[in-house]
């Protein structure tokens, strides 16, 4: 069952152009990771955003545990987002394992 996230999806998209950081908060186990990852990831590429601009780090997966030094995290997202007439979205879980 997926519940009706519309409320927050519109609420993302209504500031998709402002040049501004978004952090979702929340108690666990709500969705917030689903929001992002799955609803709002769908919804960009459904309006023509190209996979390669959305970055996504899970920072509690084993796989990505050098990223959880800030200067490792850093230079990743740089290397990443090196296209300055594109825009990305870079989505960060589990933030606080930084």
């Amino acid at each position: 069952m997926q519940i009706n996230r519309d409320y927050y999806l519109n609420k993302l998209i209504s500031k998709k152009n402002n040049n501004k950081i978004k952090v979702i908060t929340g108690i666990r186990r709500v969705g917030k990771s689903y929001l992002l990852f799955n609803i709002y990831k769908n919804y960009l590429l459904s309006i023509g955003i190209n996979e390669d601009q959305i970055i996504t780090l899970k920072l509690d997966k084993w796989e990505n545990a050098d990223y959880r030094k800030l200067d490792s995290l850093y230079n990743y997202i740089k290397q990443r987002t090196s296209n300055p007439n594109k825009t990305y979205y870079v989505f960060i879980d589990e933030i606080q394992y930084c």
